[in-house]
């Protein structure tokens, strides 16, 4: 399968593969904002707006796939179009079942369009589907949904002529009513053609725009021996709109005009440039010039060498040239698309110059002040500069939640109809930012927790009722910033966790339990490999099946997961992760002759401390007392096993928290505080146990940076 597609201008030959990429991306865009409108709709009171916007999606995917001959993703897009076009016209009511189908139609044209990005051949028949969309487009009653099977050997078929909407304006003849004042009657020649159908989108268009005029072949429907297509038109549209509406599937140069009558004068098809730039149209302006109860149908998706601009249908109206213009115009203005291995590579140059401007730094303090003036300002300046440029770098690869919990509504409204259940969602810090490799690794966890959720977690419909809860079950999913951390919480009012059921199962499968256990230690159970409370293991998801890959996905981020629960009241599930990003903010501490780094966001309060502040408990465990409460003491030199020369018993105390919890750490200095470098010490030594990374110091000695989280876990336990 081949993807090229050209078209011919002034006798050369154009391709148009070039503008293949950003017709995928934004393609996926419309296909992606489709999906969420959808599933936004109300049946019983659709919004109008939403309906329109659903409805310029599709057409917008049309019209670019009809431009570079994407002929099934076109015949396919058309039906919807059909579809939507008298849901939006408020000539059909919307059911749950045009709604189903509309969004499985968005899935094949996912897989349709893959396989035209990656040449395949998707080995998809549409012929089912498209006849199920005309079905509810002309109102008939459709047969119930089959699954979309793959074919070996052909692509989708051409969309059945009986379930293609005709324009009813091209069946009257143009020539047999009188003309209307303004009108005219025009001979249109189109061509040459390498596909000759593409004259066809012109005729549609027709019947698209209310008041554009009438159009009937004159060919009988077939080229001639130029591969040129002739119509007669009868419209009150200038010559200039006309050809501004053809561009949008023909070039400008294939278009000649001819009106018909005494004064009939041949009009020359103006030359144009390979690409033209329509004007954006102000937002203000929601009829985009046209009229108001039916929106422009604008391809959004399309960069090709015409201009996608529609002609308006008064004449005495101004060009719609001047007034429409691509749903993308505003964002390819302000938007550039950069692989993902640019901006890696842009973070790793500014990380080196981190370093570099850490390494001035360490030299410039050796500088009399007073004498290099100068030059302690440069440096100063120079550190200020270096903060904002990293802090600008790393902001390019933060994404919002949103990208995570946009797949989920689609998901929970599938696992509704298959399990019988009322599902709901809620969402809640969908714009707090995580970095785009943490986004990409902690979707397949947070999608086994809702499946789960939504499995065993919410109650059927009668069983909510009977204890007293609304039908509608609820799944929220929810994204905070905690310090250094960001912490991922998937919730559900369904049944919980039953404690007792939990240690029967564990003293079955020989576990050693006790009922002494804490709650917290009981429910974490259920991360055991193989682990399951379900009575039978259904085709979604079973409880606690898969929860330890969970738990093993999580933790190899650097991340924790946690449980609570409440029996007959729901469960929260709490995934707490880093933000391992390759620059942090670090203090630098000083134990005899080591440095280490403690990231800064852990870091509570530091506090001077002599050998009397510390207590002893059970001989070897030492405590420290803090405002009152009794904290953990560590020592870094015990636990890292730092050489001394001499005897230290005094020192100062760093307070830090991560996973709900607060140590003391014992240094011998405070250094400073800085940016630090991450670099990945297991990828280049091995995984040392509480050392999360390693940074470059100013002096070129290495530091570890450290785990504070696995401290307290190794405290805890």
């Amino acid at each position: 399968m081949s993807d090229t597609h050209t078209s011919e201008s002034s006798g050369d030959v154009f391709d148009l593969s070039q503008f293949h990429g950003v017709f995928y991306e934004e393609a996926g865009e419309n296909l992606t904002s489709m999906e969420a409108l959808l599933l936004e709709t109300d049946e019983s009171n659709a919004d109008d707006e939403s309906l329109n916007a659903i409805f310029r999606c599709a057409h917008s995917i049309k019209g670019g796939a009809a431009t570079f001959g994407f002929q099934d993703v076109a015949d396919l897009t058309h039906v919807m179009e059909t579809l939507l076009d008298r849901l939006r016209r408020r000539e059909l009511a919307i059911t749950s079942g045009m709604i189903d189908t509309l969004l499985e139609s968005g899935d094949v044209l996912k897989h349709l369009l893959a396989s035209r990005q990656s040449g395949t051949d998707a080995g998809i028949d549409c012929t089912e589907l498209v006849a199920r969309i005309g079905a509810f487009a002309h109102g008939t009653v459709a047969a119930a949904p089959a699954a979309v099977a793959p074919v070996a050997a052909a692509t989708a078929a051409p969309v059945a002529a009986s379930m293609t909407e005709a324009p009813a304006a091209a069946s009257a003849s143009p020539a047999a009513a009188p003309l209307a004042p303004g009108e005219r009657v025009l001979e249109i020649a189109i061509g040459p053609l390498d596909q000759p159908r593409l004259a066809d989108n012109v005729v549609e268009l027709f019947g698209e725009i209310p008041g554009l005029g009438t159009i009937e072949p004159s060919d009988d429907g077939k080229p001639d021996a130029a591969q040129t297509r002739h119509f007669r038109v009868v419209s009150t549209v200038t010559d200039s709109d006309l050809l501004d509406l053809f561009s949008f599937h023909v070039s400008r140069e294939q278009v000649s005009i001819r009106e018909v009558g005494a004064a009939a004068t041949a009009v020359a098809t103006p030359v144009a440039t390979p690409v033209a730039t329509p004007v954006a149209t102000p937002e203000a302006d929601q009829t985009f010039g046209l009229f108001e109860d039916l929106p422009e149908p604008v391809a959004a998706g399309v960069q090709a060498p015409a201009a996608v601009v529609v002609a308006a249908p008064k004449a005495d109206a101004p060009r719609a040239a001047d007034r429409a213009a691509p749903a993308s115009a505003n964002l390819e203005s302000s938007t550039i698309r950069v692989p993902t291995e640019k901006v890696d590579q842009l973070i790793n140059l500014v990380g080196e110059m981190v370093i570099t401007q850490a390494m001035l730094a360490q030299t410039g303090r050796g500088l009399d002040a007073v004498v290099h003036q100068a030059m302690a300002t440069a440096l100063t300046d120079l550190e200020r500069n270096t903060r904002l440029l990293q802090e600008a770098v790393m902001a390019i690869r933060m994404i919002p939640m949103t990208a995570v919990f946009n797949r989920f509504p689609r998901m929970l409204r599938d696992l509704s109809g298959r399990l019988g259940k009322k599902l709901e969602l809620h969402t809640i810090g969908e714009d707090t930012e995580l970095d785009k490799g943490l986004i990409e690794k902690i979707t397949d966890p947070l999608t086994h927790l809702v499946r789960n959720s939504a499995d065993h977690g919410i109650e059927m419909p009668a069983d909510r009722i009977a204890a007293g809860k609304p039908e509608h079950g609820t799944v929220t999913l929810a994204a905070a910033h905690q310090g250094g951390s960001i912490v991922i919480e998937v919730r559900d009012d369904g049944r919980g966790l039953n404690r007792a059921k939990l240690l029967a199962k564990a003293r079955e499968r020989g576990l050693s339990v006790s009922d002494s256990m804490s709650d917290t230690e009981v429910y974490g159970l259920i991360f055991a490999p193989g682990f399951s409370t379900a009575a039978e293991v259904t085709d979604v998801s079973g409880r606690g099946v898969g929860m330890d890959v969970v738990k093993r996905n999580i933790t190899s981020l650097g991340g924790s997961v946690e449980i609570d629960s409440v029996e007959g009241q729901g469960m929260r599930v709490s995934v707490r992760l880093p933000l391992t990003l390759a620059i942090m903010d670090g203090m630098s501490v000083g134990v005899a002759d080591e440095t280490y780094i403690v990231p800064l966001a852990s870091v509570v309060e530091s506090i001077h401390m002599t050998a009397s502040d510390v207590k002893s408990v059970g001989g070897t465990g030492r405590v420290v007392e803090v405002r009152n409460e009794y904290l953990p003491l560590i020592r870094l030199d015990e636990l890292f096993d730092v050489p001394r020369s001499v005897e230290h018993n005094g020192g100062i105390m760093i307070v830090v928290e991560a996973e709900g919890g607060r140590i003391a750490l014992l240094v011998d200095d405070l250094i400073g505080q800085h940016q630090v470098v991450v670099k990945n010490l297991e990828a280049n030594y091995r995984k040392v146990p509480g050392v999360s990374g390693a940074t470059i110091l100013g002096d070129g000695r290495v530091a570890l940076i450290l785990d504070v989280s696995w401290l307290i876990r190794r405290v805890r336990h």
